[in-house]
């Protein structure tokens, strides 16, 4: 989000949802294990709203954490009720919230709209059978199609979270996924690259053998290509890799590719596989490269990783940094000579 656009994240707990997915541990994963209340959701609210400017565009509050529309229907309306008494007040302009595909029909929509909802997240996690069904997730692919047709209908801002990696998934059926995802064209996107954290059964299939996680290179990897695939379709992606200040950190992952930094990693990715594609293996005496100002620090890599890639992988006698601020973001001019 820009600083004119700001997000007051209000984290449940896991309650309701029948299914144990392989993957998830809320308690974990948001650090909450109890519910909030009306009174504690309002304090939170105003306690976020002492710190954001006046001049803020837009301001939502957010519900992370449990499938938001599977929890009881009564802490549902007590938990969006004080959201809207907010926007009825004029401090905040929108609410949003994350939830599974299989919780979602004209009903839930129907009274999610009365209450000012204005974003809705699915859980998509991927759209392959076999890995839906070996992540135990509990539905089918159709469920999810339908779920973004009606969010669609109702004219919802749609975001859909995707989790390449998953048990029983391959690179192909992660990126025929992603297509998938593009066409369906939803608002925004978030990337989580499967975690083991611990307390799942991702967790005990890992320890015993039956589960070989990605590596830190292996998702950045993976994560770079799909971000570039979502990039090019002009799909906003707001996230990519669960972040500490979700809740999660080094004592709750067991493995997988987690990093505090793990977008600005996957984005100077992008940015070393477009200068290389502009460049061979023929000796270079000076190789220039042009980017946004903005673009410098994912051009030169966490502590000048690319850098000292290009360095050892081409031959290269030195290398020029050159700023272009009329350029776009992401873009690179690159001349060797």
């Amino acid at each position: 989000m820009s600083k004119r656009n700001y997000i007051i994240p209000i984290f449940v707990p896991h309650l309701g949802c029948p299914h144990d997915c392989v993957f998830c541990n809320q308690e974990e994963i948001t650090g909450v294990k109890r519910g909030l209340g009306y009174a504690e959701v309002i304090k939170k609210v105003d306690s976020y709203l002492e710190t954001i400017p006046k001049r803020a565009n837009n301001i939502e509050v957010a519900f992370y954490g449990g499938s938001f529309t599977g929890i009881d229907p009564l802490y549902q309306r007590e938990l969006l009720k004080a959201a809207k008494d907010k926007l009825l007040k004029g401090d905040i302009n929108g609410v949003r919230l994350s939830t599974r595909p299989d919780y979602i029909d004209e009903k839930v929509l129907d009274y999610l709209e009365d209450y000012g909802v204005t974003a809705i997240e699915l859980g998509v996690q991927s759209l392959d059978e076999k890995v839906l069904k070996a992540a135990g997730r509990g539905h089918n692919r159709e469920v999810v199609l339908k779920a973004v047709d009606l969010i669609k209908e109702y004219n919802f801002q749609l975001g859909l979270q995707i989790m390449p990696g998953l048990p029983g998934s391959s690179r192909e059926s992660d990126f025929q996924t992603v297509k998938e995802i593009i066409q369906l064209k939803p608002d925004f996107v978030r990337i989580y690259p499967t975690l083991v954290i611990k307390g799942t059964q991702l967790a005990s299939l890992y320890k015993s053998g039956h589960y070989i996680p990605l590596s830190l290179e292996d998702g950045v990897e993976i994560s770079s290509t799909i971000l570039e695939e979502l990039n090019k379709a002009q799909i906003k992606v707001i996230r990519v890799g669960l972040q500490p200040s979700e809740g999660v950190n080094d004592d709750e992952v067991i493995a997988g590719p987690f990093h505090p930094s793990f977008r600005q990693i996957v984005e100077s990715r992008i940015m070393l596989k477009k200068v290389e594609e502009k460049i061979d293996d023929n000796p270079i005496k000076t190789l220039t490269i042009t980017v946004n100002s903005k673009d410098i620090s994912n051009l030169r890599g966490q502590k000048n990783h690319n850098i000292d890639t290009l360095n050892n992988k081409y031959p290269i006698e030195e290398i020029i940094i050159k700023r272009d601020d009329t350029l776009e973001r992401g873009s690179v001019i690159v001349e060797a000579l």
